[in-house]
Parts: structure tokens; sequence; C-alpha cells
């Protein structure tokens, strides 16, 4: 059997027991590294589920899920994912794999991003599609998550934007040269996703992104309880704020579609920069009939 395990969001409690009961009997445990990260170490993770964990990076999962789902038809192998197994589509593509070798497969699922955003008061089915949002280069700067945001717009919906994670990746020269050198992890942060964000709409100028007067929530950590930490406010707010507020890393940006509820708006105000201004653009922009 070939399981897919999520592991939830925070740290090596969050598995569910099934999941548990899985890892403990399988023969080879795979921790996918690349699409997201927990909050505490590989060491923690094997010394709570007694199991050494084997680390399953981009070419790994992408490249080589033939290595990782040898010997899966005849004894239990795992690949654990954090937040649920379907938030990332190369989880998809090694399901497909499986089945096109005829090996059985089991998803065990847990809680992610995807659904835990509604902490920060918004609610779920007010959202509309999922867009990503990778680091600019001076000569890449794709836009196409822009158009998904514009979708949104239209129909009034919130967006969550998932902010981009560079784990073991190479620079342009070692990757020409074909050493394998890699560069130091690099968390795309809040502020940085906000400037990126006002820099395509400066050139796409469709104005569905306001520095002044469109409202977003920063999230950090979300499900990691103290740690945790939720801030609202208008784009320019937001880009503004020392980077301290955030917290650490992963971060996630929600743009808040014209359709907000008063209840949404009242509840978000708690983690509003400046709450004021929150309710006023709240009022004023979105038509909250806010108190």
């Amino acid at each position: 059997m070939f399981y897919i395990i999520g592991l939830g969001l925070c740290d090596e409690k969050d598995v569910t027991i099934r999941g548990l009961e899985a890892i403990k009997r399988s023969a080879r445990v795979y921790l996918e590294s690349y699409t997201s990260i927990l909050m505490v170490q590989k060491e923690k993770l094997e010394a709570f589920y007694q199991k050494e964990l084997i680390i399953a990076d981009r070419d790994l999962v992408e490249s080589d899920s033939d290595a990782i789902l040898k010997d899966a038809a005849e004894v239990d192998i795992s690949l654990l994912v954090v937040g649920d197994p379907f938030g990332a589509t190369t989880h998809t593509d090694i399901l497909l794999r499986a089945r096109e070798l005829k090996i059985p497969v089991t998803i065990i699922h847990n809680a992610s991003i995807m659904n835990a955003v509604g902490a920060c008061g918004l609610q779920l089915y007010n959202f509309g599609q999922t867009v990503s949002l990778p680091f600019f280069t001076d000569t890449w700067k794709p836009d196409s998550w822009y158009d998904r945001i514009q979708e949104n717009s239209k129909l009034g919906m919130h967006t969550l934007v998932l902010l981009d994670i560079k784990v073991k990746e190479q620079s342009e020269e070692n990757m020409a040269r074909g050493r394998k050198i890699y560069e130091p992890p690099r968390y795309m942060s809040i502020p940085v996703a906000v400037a990126q964000l006002l820099e395509t709409e400066s050139i796409r100028k469709f104005g569905i992104l306001d520095a002044a007067e469109t409202l977003a929530i920063g999230l950090s950590r979300v499900g990691g309880g103290e740690e945790q930490r939720i801030v609202a406010g208008t784009l320019q707010e937001l880009n503004d704020a020392d980077i301290s507020v955030y917290g650490e890393p992963l971060h996630s940006l929600v743009i808040v579609g014209k359709r907000l509820h008063h209840i949404e708006a009242e509840y978000a105000e708690a983690w509003a920069l400046n709450p004021g201004h929150w309710k006023d653009i709240a009022r004023r922009v979105y038509g909250c009939n806010i108190n």
C-alpha cells in the first residue's frame, strides 16, 4: 500500500491517529520537503513517529517517483506532506503514477492553509480561486495569477495568495554548469508579496489592487498557537508595516473581496493595524454596514 499522509500545519503532534498508525507500519517513510514546511525539524518528527524519515526533494518526487513507489505493491510505503495531500499538484502526479503501476493507494487527510485561513475571520465559502505568487527576478515577472485575482474580484470573492518558498534551488550559473550547489532557503514575506502585487497592478492597470483602498489580511504560522500571527489593513499599510509584526514564515496573504460581509469585517477588525481606518474602508469602499 502507498500512503500519502497529511501532517497538518504546525508540529509533530498534528498528525492524525490513522496517519501515525500508517507511518509506524511502513517499511519506508518519505518526507516531502519543498512545497511547504512544518515548524519543527526532521529529527523531532522522527523521535515522535519512532521512524527514520527519508527527505524527498523536488527531483525525487517529480523526476524519480518510481524510487518512492518501489515495492509499494508488497509493503507499506508512506509519503508525508505538510498540510493536506491534495494541497499541491505534485502529489496528484505521483498518485497517477501509482495508478499506472497498479499500486493500491490510501490518502489520509489533515488540515491545510486552504481551510485554516478561516482563522482570519473571512468565511471559506466567500473565497474564490487560490493563487500562488512566485518570487520575481530582474528578468522574470510572471503575472498569470493577476488574471485569477481579477476573476475573483469581478465576483466579489476573497483570494488566498500562497507565497513562494525556495528550498534546494540552484542559481542559474550553477544549474548551467551542472554543479549541485544550492542556494540558502528563502521564504516570501508579506511586504515582498504586496510590493509585487502593486508592481504588477501598475503594469496591468485594471484597478483591482488599490494600495490605499484594497483591504488584505496577512497570516503566518497558522495553526501554530502562540506563534500564529494575523495582521489586517490596506495593501499600503501591510507594505509599510515593520516586518516583525508578521512573525516567522510561512506567510500567506488574503485579498479581501467586495462581497465582504459586515460580520467578516467586524471579526477581522481585531487584527487591524489601524482599526478605525479598517472600519472606514469597509464602510466606504466595501459597503459594509459595520458599527
